[in-house]
């Protein structure tokens, strides 16, 4: 009998490396990792400048607590605000506890204004973390599933539907924020209208509203801007992160800007764990090496790749929708394909299925041509095969 809870269901392939864009199993066989470490792994496995920051930051001190100053720390918050444009960030270890300070931002905003019962617009379909507050603000019925009563706060709005969110504007004066991911991954991949994000800024302006947006998926790098927010030419007031921060090492931010940044003073918020040397010295290596030439390969890679699988599987009957941003993509099929992810890794390839009947991928940064060949041939095949 196992001692892990069975939160994850049967897992029957142990990876045990990888390097770059491959990751092998414990017999040996070699897989393109197509979704990265769920958008962790965007610089690939065993990248040597992150693999380099983590030995050297493991020789040197790994935890002091939030108690005392940690340079790598203030390094990390001034590179992620020069990336960002926002101007000051608070270190979690997930992207959850990101979004549960986002939270916990717009409540005390709120109530620092007066409001009672402050309360945050959140979407359909949306995900944003399994701790109480981040499953509340999830718009899916199914893992919410168990775990009522879930907690006051929100109100739900469709995803990609500005009208939706003024009705609830004159509905309920308590609204204090709106929580939007700027592509829904877990969703389906769902990408909203090109001007949905500035519609929403001017909404939040208007009635004097936070904009936070939850970019633990979409962030560094894996739209091909920093943030995709960065696509619209806007700056939220809020801004989270985590996934891909640390390329495999766990950290989270929450990043703010204006008067989101004199919300939270001493004793408001902390974690003992978060913006630890070691993660913020591993994230530092990534931020680096997110430079403007990575950025445009990803928007690049991931233009060609929809443009392929259009090309060849668009029209098929079976297939409803090829969509995504950079390399986050999604491949909306007419039908569940709950089998497809074990007959993809006899193909030798990872990917994964969200919302049923979509399959998603999100490949790290640095394929190879060949690579990047090797999974779109086999997402080729498994689609004409079904």
């Amino acid at each position: 009998m196992s001692t892990l809870m069975n939160t994850y269901g049967e897992r029957t392939l142990t990876l045990v490396k990888g390097e770059g864009s491959r990751v092998w199993d414990d017999a040996g066989n070699s897989y393109i990792d197509g979704i990265s470490g769920i958008a962790v792994c965007g610089l690939g496995h065993s990248h040597p400048a992150v693999t380099r920051a983590i030995t050297e930051q493991a020789g040197t001190l790994l935890h002091v607590s939030n108690l005392y100053n940690i340079p790598p720390q203030r390094e990390l918050a001034d590179k992620l605000c020069q990336a960002s444009g926002m101007e000051k960030v608070f270190f979690s270890n997930s992207g959850a506890e990101a979004n549960e300070a986002a939270i916990k931002l717009a409540r005390k905003y709120g109530n620092d204004k007066g409001i009672e019962n402050p309360t945050v617009v959140v979407m359909n379909s949306a995900f944003h973390g399994r701790t109480m507050a981040t499953l509340t603000a999830t718009g899916n019925s199914k893992v919410q599933e168990g775990f009522a009563p879930l907690l006051p706060g929100f109100v739900r709005a469709p995803f990609n539907d500005v009208a939706a969110i003024e009705v609830l504007a004159a509905e309920h004066k308590n609204i204090v924020a709106v929580l939007v991911e700027p592509v829904q991954g877990e969703g389906g991949v769902r990408v909203p209208a090109s001007d949905y994000l500035n519609k929403l800024r001017e909404l939040c302006d208007r009635h004097e509203w936070l904009l936070m947006l939850d970019e633990i998926q979409t962030g560094n790098g894996r739209t091909g801007q920093y943030f995709a927010y960065q696509h619209n030419g806007i700056k939220p007031d809020v801004v989270t992160t985590a996934k891909g921060l640390g390329n495999g090492v766990p950290i989270g931010a929450c990043l703010t800007y204006g008067k989101a940044s004199e919300v939270f003073g001493p004793g408001n918020h902390g974690s003992t764990f978060g913006g630890n040397p070691l993660a913020c010295h591993a994230a530092c290596a990534v931020v680096d090496a997110l430079d403007r030439n990575m950025l445009d390969q990803v928007a690049e890679r991931g233009e060609q790749i929809r443009a392929t699988l259009a090309q060849s599987i668009g029209e098929l009957e079976q297939v409803v929708e090829i969509r995504g941003h950079g390399l986050m993509i999604g491949i909306e099929l007419s039908e569940p394909c709950p089998g497809l992810v074990a007959k993809a890794r006899e193909l030798g390839l990872l990917i994964n299925v969200t919302a049923g009947n979509t399959i998603r991928l999100l490949p790290t940064f640095v394929m190879t041509d060949e690579e990047t060949d090797e999974l779109v041939n086999g997402i080729i095949a498994l689609v004409e095969a079904l």
